[in-house]
This record gives C-alpha cells, structure tokens and sequence, in this order.
C-alpha cells in the first residue's frame, strides 16, 4: 500500500514469474502485464497441434502382404498371365498330340477288339462325334426314360424301324452312350444284306453291329450287353411315308426266345422323327431287283438331286424307353410258340402305343 497526494492507494504485491527451463529467472515486469488473464470454464479446449506430413497415422499405413484381401476386392490375375491348361494354345496342341498318339496306335494295330470286332476306341473317338452332331444339333432329339435301361447286366432294347435308311438305329446308339449314367454301349443286330456289304459291314463290326440271329443274340445277352434289335426290319424302313409310324409284322419273335432263354428285361423304345428324314413317295421295284436290294426309294429329294438328296431332312426326334417286361420267370417257356407270340405283341402294343403319345407331343413335324 502505498500513499500519494495524502490518498492511500492499495497495490497487489508483484507474482514472481516462475523460473524457466535454465533456471534462471527473467527480469521483473510489470505486475499489470505479468498477471494470466482466466480462462472461462465453458472456453473449449485448445487444438492439438497438427501432426507432420512426414510422420504416417495408422490410417495411411501400408497393409501387410500377409493381411486377406476383403471379398468385394477383385483379386488382380498373376503376372504370369493364364494358365497353361487356359491358354488355347496349349489346348490345340493337347489335341494335335491326342490325335497322333490315337493314329499311331491304329497304324501300329495297339487297340482291342472283342470276338464280335466290336471296336470300343474307334466308335468313341470317330463315330459317336459324327453321329452326336446330327441327333443334338441336326435332329434336336429329345431322350427320355433312360432310367428304364439296366445301369449293369444285359437288356434287350426293341424299337420301331423307319426312315429309308437306318439311321434311327445309329441315332439310338449314339444317344444311349452319351445319355445314360453308365455311358453303356448299344449292340446293334444288323440283317444279313448289312453284312455282305464290303465297306458298311467292316464299320458295323467295327461300331459293335453282328448278324441278327439268336446264338450271336444270346452270346452278348450273356456276356451281360445291351443289345438293340429291330423286329419289323426292311418292311420297317422301307414302307411308304403314308404308312408312317405304323408299326409293321415283329416277324416270329426270334428276339423274345433270346430274352427268354437268358432271362434278359425285354426295353421297349419309340422313336418318332425318323419316319421324316426321307420321305418315302414310291418304290421302284424292278429297278430294285436289278440292284438286288429290298426297295428302291424315291423321296422329294432322291434321285431328283442327286448325292445332295441323301441329305436328311432336320425333322424333330423324340425318344422315349418304356419300362423293361420282366421274363426271368418264363425261362422255361423259351420253346413254348404261345407265349412267345403273346410277349411279341405286349412289346409291339408298348411302342405303337408310345409312339401316338410321342405324336401327340410332337405336332409340328420340324418344329424346334
């Protein structure tokens, strides 16, 4: 407190400033200057100072390569590039190597055929890759029922015949392979004008085809082969177009005895599309006389077009297995003429009847 023109006036004694990091103590100022002005409880808390551009937050830190790749992240290809099994490349050199290994085998005479000539490699890799062409993309055919053909063991697989030529057996062949679970072969029985043919009965030996007779039939019956057979034979194929689907005489049930006496599930099958790929109009039988053939075909497209008219017309196939006719229980009955006529006709009426249905689910012979 100090006194001055008689008035006393009141002084705050000057705060020491605190001393600084050297210890040394800085000059005395004036006390007015030195005192800390308050801070205002409701005053928000000074920023903190901002980090440094070179000094990396947790944020920006780089990801270890260890560290998974989230899902929604599209994984970048190798830099390697393609695999060597994706490259097309590589792929048509597999194949050009496939197809010189499968010639050196054939020149070499390195394959297996069975007592019939039955040539499994050479229908797998030749024939069934043409024959596929046709019944998927030519015919569009539609299968069904293929669970009705035995997964093991023998069967006897009996269809209508139709078309001019017999392409429904091959067709049939070929889908049976390629469809059924167990990719089982067909057998084909062929009649005995295929077999004296000199190139059509080398490949009908070679695609597992034998004469249609009941020793051959029952050999592959008990070898366990699913063996195909078609009952109405060249009056099958050959009848005129008006008589189509139309089943035609099963013969003397030659087939039925061969079933009978292996015990064998008798499969019928319908084929609808056959009676279509050539159209036949009329029969020239003298000329078919001197050419000592069953029939001389004349179709829209034969002979007017020469080589072009064998070209099938693209009808629509639809084929269907019905359910298999037990006979292991009339193994005893093989000689008896009754009920081999009664089995023929229960398969015969299977199929005509299939075949109507099949129609009626096919109204537009070429539709899609």
């Amino acid at each position: 407190m100090t006194e001055q023109n008689g008035h006393r006036r009141l002084t705050t004694p000057p705060v020491p400033a605190p001393p600084s990091r050297n210890g040394a103590r800085p000059e005395p100022t004036d006390p007015a200057l030195t005192r800390p002005a308050p801070v205002p409880k409701s005053a928000p808390a000074p920023a903190p100072a901002p980090t440094p551009k070179s000094v990396p937050t947790p944020k920006s830190a780089p990801v270890p390569k260890s560290a998974p790749v989230p899902k929604s992240v599209p994984v970048e290809p190798d830099v390697a590039g393609p695999s060597v099994a994706d490259r097309p490349g590589d792929q048509w050199d597999r194949r050009v190597a496939s197809g010189l290994a499968f010639l050196r085998r054939r020149l070499s005479g390195q394959y297996e055929v069975d007592e019939f000539g039955f040539d499994p490699e050479l229908t797998g890799a030749v024939f069934h890759p043409l024959l596929r062409l046709l019944y998927r993309d030519w015919f569009r055919t539609e299968v069904t029922g293929l669970e009705h053909v035995p997964t093991d063991g023998a069967g006897l697989v009996v269809g209508n015949h139709s078309g001019t030529v017999a392409l429904d057996a091959l067709i049939l062949s070929a889908a049976l392979h390629d469809q059924h679970p167990a990719r089982r072969y067909l057998r084909l029985l062929g009649a005995d004008l295929v077999f004296r043919m000199p190139v059509v009965s080398e490949l009908a030996r070679k695609t597992g085809g034998t004469v249609a007779c009941n020793p051959d039939a029952e050999r592959l019956l008990g070898n366990g082969e699913v063996v195909g057979v078609f009952p109405e034979g060249f009056k099958g194929i050959g009848k005129l177009y008006s008589d189509r689907y139309k089943l035609q005489r099963f013969g003397r049930g030659g087939f039925v005895s061969a079933a009978l006496r292996t015990g064998t599930p008798i499969v019928p099958v319908a084929i609808v599309g056959g009676e279509e790929i050539y159209p036949m109009l009329a029969d020239i039988k003298p000329l078919a006389r001197l050419l000592k053939l069953p029939y001389f075909p004349v179709t829209p497209t034969f002979p007017w077009l020469g080589p072009l008219g064998m070209v099938p017309l693209p009808s629509k196939w639809l084929i269907e297995f019905c359910p298999p006719i037990p006979t292991a229980h009339l193994t005893d009955s093989a000689d008896d003429p009754l009920v081999v006529f009664n089995l023929a006709d229960q398969v015969r009426e299977t199929i005509q009847q299939t075949l109507h249905q099949l129609l009626e689910r096919r109204p537009d012979p070429f539709g899609p």
